[in-house]
């Protein structure tokens, strides 16, 4: 009758175990997005486990303390069930021979069970797991108390910004979530993680890095004739054309074509039209910006327009509402748009002709690489900030694993270049 007691009393021990085992795994392994959707939908639930996050250290030592206390209690039993058979030897052979059935049925096969679906078994434990909490948090809290003491006792313990650590943690949580993202088309799924992942880079990236260079800028003189401004309009491909006065820097306007086509029609003697009358107000924006706070302006404001100065005042460039989304979901190309491709040009030897002027990060999703747009804005400026001189036609240079060959330049500025994907990626330069 004993004997048939310490048997139970052993198999009730061992589930147990696996069972405070198996809740171990759920609290560790369960995805936060996933649990916070159900909570969302009102499972009490899901809302006492997100309750138990910001505690999850010691949840997860009340559970082991749980844990530990059977195993204790497993091994007791055993090793008084084998001393009738073992005799002076169960002292060390049952140990052993528990140890084996507690590593393999407390411990790795619930783990390997809940692992797949930590939801199904945290869901159901969730109360049990809040109380077995509760009721152990005073010895938890001392056990815990004796860990920080030998940590900073050792001088293990390091003073750091716990809401930046947090934040950090959350959204490198959130971009290994994209990037183990998986679809049932493999082009539509890495579209999605590089749409995903661009939203995510929107409050690091500023307005400069993607701004139309004034270089490239369609503009119109303010001063010329109203005939010759509309002329110049209907040449061109751009709704939004920046006016200036007297030169270049000195921007005094924007003119929209549909404003300018309501102008038309109210004054049909165009040589009566104030051309300034009719342009909006230029909105200027410090090239430091980043794009999700240019994004939220954009909404804001009603407009989809702006203009980059630097800490001087001096004109760089434009930004638009849809440069902001093509940093999103790529290239927009319209029945007026240029082909933008023809900048960035695969040959048959694999590599590329680049014009200077294309973009970092345009560049980076035409060919895959991942050159650092904070350096530079444009391919140019990557390789002449990278070099520290002007090159010359000629010239070849090796950086991130490609390699750079300068095949045209205008004056002080490299309008050409070869870019050649390297086998065994080098960061020097020659």
């Amino acid at each position: 009758m004993v004997l048939l007691l310490n048997v139970i009393l052993v198999a009730i021990f061992l589930l147990c175990s696996a069972y405070f085992s198996a809740c171990e795994t759920a609290m560790t392994a369960y995805s936060k997005p996933k649990m916070f959707s159900i909570a969302k939908e009102g499972d009490a639930k899901a809302k006492v486990v997100l309750e138990l996050q910001p505690e999850i250290g010691l949840v997860i030592s009340s559970i082991l303390t749980c844990a530990t206390i059977l195993n204790s209690l497993t091994v007791a039993v055993t090793t008084e069930l084998f001393s009738d058979v073992l005799g002076g030897y169960a002292v060390i052979l049952a140990p052993i021979i528990t140890s084996v059935f507690i590593v393999l049925f407390a411990e790795v096969l619930p783990k390997m069970l809940t692992i797949s679906n930590p939801e199904s078994v945290l869901l159901p434990s969730a109360y049990f797991v809040k109380y077995t909490y509760m009721i152990l948090r005073p010895l938890n809290n001392v056990i815990g108390f004796i860990a920080k003491s030998v940590i900073a006792l050792l001088h293990l313990a390091k003073k750091s910004d716990t809401t930046k650590v947090e934040y950090d943690d959350s959204l490198d949580e959130l971009k290994g979530a994209i990037a183990l993202h998986k679809g049932t088309n493999v082009e539509d799924a890495e579209n999605e993680k590089k749409m995903l992942q661009s939203v995510l880079d929107l409050g690091v990236v500023q307005v400069c890095n993607i701004m139309v260079h004034r270089k490239n800028v369609t503009m119109m003189c303010a001063d010329d004739p109203v005939p010759s401004l509309i002329e110049q309009v209907m040449n061109c491909p751009f709704t939004r054309i920046p006016l200036w006065s007297k030169n270049p820097d000195n921007i005094v306007g924007v003119l929209h074509v549909k404003d300018l086509l309501k102008a038309i029609k109210k004054t049909p003697d165009i040589d009566k039209i104030n051309i300034l009358d009719v342009a909006l107000k230029p909105w200027f924006i410090p090239e430091s910006k980043d794009l999700l706070d240019q994004l939220q302006s954009f909404k804001t404001r009603h407009e989809h327009f702006s203009l980059v100065v630097d800490e001087y005042g001096s004109f760089m460039g434009i930004v638009t509402l849809e440069d902001i989304i093509e940093e999103i979901v790529g290239d927009i190309e319209d029945e007026h748009d240029v082909d933008v491709q023809k900048d960035v040009r695969l040959q048959n030897d694999g590599s590329y002709i680049v014009d200077g002027t294309v973009n970092v990060r345009d560049l980076n999703r035409e060919i895959s690489s991942d050159f650092h747009s904070d350096i530079a804005a444009t391919v140019a400026g990557l390789v002449i900030n990278s070099v520290g001189i002007i090159p010359d036609v000629g010239q070849k240079f090796v950086l991130y694993g490609y390699k750079f060959e300068i095949l045209n330049r205008r004056r002080t500025q490299v309008t050409l270049l070869k870019v050649t994907k390297l086998n065994e990626p080098e960061n020097a330069s020659k």
